[in-house]
This record gives C-alpha cells, structure tokens and sequence, in this order.
C-alpha cells in the first residue's frame, strides 16, 4: 500500500509519466504499454522495484519521490535510485527546506555552492530563480554573506511601462513579485519586511546596479535573457570580494526588440571557458510545475525547431 500510494496515485503517476496501464491485483502490478516505447515497461518496473526496496529499508515514499525516481531513471536507465535520494543536497530556510528534484537541479544547487557565478539556463518551471532564492537565504542565514540583492531587467512584455499607473517603483514592483514570492516562501513576512527595511535584502530593477560594487553579497541576477550585451557586462562587474552571482534566464523567451542580442546568450559565448564560472542547462524533464507545463514546453520545442 506504500509503493501504490493512497488511492494508487503513485502507480497512476508512473503510469502517465511513461505512457502505460498500470493495475494491481492483490500483491502483483500488470503494466501494459499504451505507447510506442520498447522500454517503457521495464522502466516502469525499474521505478517500482527500486522504490519498493527502498520502502522495505524505512523510507517513506511521497508522490514527489516517485516523479524523481521516474526523473531520474528515465534519463540514466542505470541509475541506483537510493543512492540518489542518499546525496539529498538541502537548501532553504528554516521555515522551508528545499531539496532537488532532478539531476539538474542537483548539479545547479552543487554547482551554486561551489562557484562564484553560475548560470542557470533552461524553460518555465524548473525552479531556477526559486532554487536560487533558497541558496541565497540559506546563505545569509548561515551568515556566509551579510546580504542579498535579487534584480531582474524591467523589459516590457507587450505593455509600455509609461501606461501603467503610479511612480517608477509602482511601475517595477510587478516584474520583480516572482522575487518577492519566492521570499515569502522562504521567510516570514515579517522577517523579509524587516530584512528589506534595513537593506538586507535588496529587491531592484537592473538599472539600479549601475556604478556599484556588491562586497560580502549573494546576488541573483533573473529574466537574464532580456538584458543587453552592455547591462550583461556591467551587471557581472557588479561582483566584489566574498560574493557570488547566479544568472537564471530562458533563452527561448526573449522580449527584446527583434534585432537585439540577447546578453544572457552573449555572455554565455564570451564566458564559456572563463575559470570559476558553471552553467548548468535545464529541460523539460526538468519542469517541476504541474505535468502538463512540461508537455507544453516540449511542444513548443518541437513547433519551433521545425520552423
């Protein structure tokens, strides 16, 4: 009852990630294949053999652990799954604890520890900017850092900023809430309010960077795809003694005008072999929202590669 979940979500999850029927009867699971996929079968069942030895070892399994499993065995068929949950790489707060769900996030969260800056590229929902934020506050926290600086560009997606209401800050604040969302999630509202009134957190528009230099700072630079060559450089010269930055951005979702260059895909050419600097590139594998966005992505993939 512990491998099938209640309900048998868990098997109605392995069954959908790979394209099958999955029933059980009494102590025994039939799969069927419902796709074109020769190894769909002996991959789910790769999946529910790992699991349930993991089970019978004390793990408890939750319905995310069963999307990691089918994850991760789906891309590297040899994989020891135990091992895998083994090498959890926590991230967070106190208030929420954030733990990879792919390869890739692992290797992000890893690569983040371990390097001054990091880019991190991929679509929609991998939790880039999300995962960043955890490592940030998890640094202050630790007081590896004495602040964070979270910035994004303030490109307009189809509406001029000059016809939205209010001041220049009231104009911003809507591009910056994924920020403030993935903050609140990692901290009392009280706390980030006291936080950001005494400077501690900085949340800004790219344009306030200029002419500064960020000492003992964890700075997060997102949406990198719509800045400039120029706001690019000036933005990783920003970087100062005991401070690291990570570059989050979707190259497939550029909103610069058409004849533009995009400086997150520039500096990705100019810094490829610069030491002391990782990029890590996700996937749809790596969408954790809910399943379908990761289908869309892979559809819209798909569309644009054969036009």
């Amino acid at each position: 009852m512990r491998l099938f979940g209640p309900q048998e979500n868990h098997l109605k999850l392995v069954a959908e990630r790979f394209d099958l029927k999955i029933e059980s009867r009494g102590s025994k699971v039939v799969v069927t294949s419902l796709g074109d996929d020769e190894n769909a079968v002996d991959m789910a069942c790769q999946v529910l053999s790992q699991l349930y030895g993991m089970i019978r070892a004390g793990k408890r399994v939750h319905p995310q652990d069963v999307d990691l499993a089918c994850r991760v065995l789906d891309r590297e068929p040899d994989a020891n799954i135990g091992q895998v949950f083994r090498k959890d790489v926590s991230a967070g707060s106190p208030k929420r604890g954030i733990v990879p769900k792919t390869l890739n996030q692992r290797a992000y969260l890893e690569a983040i520890r371990k390097r001054d800056l990091t880019f991190g590229v991929g679509p929609a929902g991998t939790g880039k900017t999300y995962l960043a934020v955890a490592m940030a506050v998890g640094s202050l926290l630790r007081r590896e850092v004495k602040r964070i600086v979270l910035t994004r560009p303030a490109v307009e997606a189809g509406e001029k900023l000059g016809f939205l209401p209010g001041d220049l800050i009231e104009k911003i604040n809507p591009y910056l809430r994924p920020l403030y969302d993935a903050l609140h999630d990692m901290l009392d509202f009280e706390k980030v309010q006291e936080y950001m009134e005494t400077g501690i957190i900085e949340v800004a528009p790219l344009a306030f960077m200029r002419g500064r230099t960020l000492n003992d700072a964890f700075i997060i630079l997102d949406e990198a795809q719509n800045t400039t060559p120029e706001q690019m450089k000036m933005f990783l010269t920003r970087l100062g003694f005991g401070s690291r930055a990570v570059v989050t951005g979707d190259v497939t979702q550029i909103d610069l005008p058409r004849h533009d260059t995009s400086g997150m895909l520039h500096a990705l050419e100019v810094l490829k072999d610069v030491k002391g600097i990782e990029t890590v590139i996700f996937d749809e594998q790596d969408v954790i929202r809910h399943p379908l966005v990761g289908r869309i992505v892979k559809a819209y993939d798909s569309h644009d590669s054969e036009e």
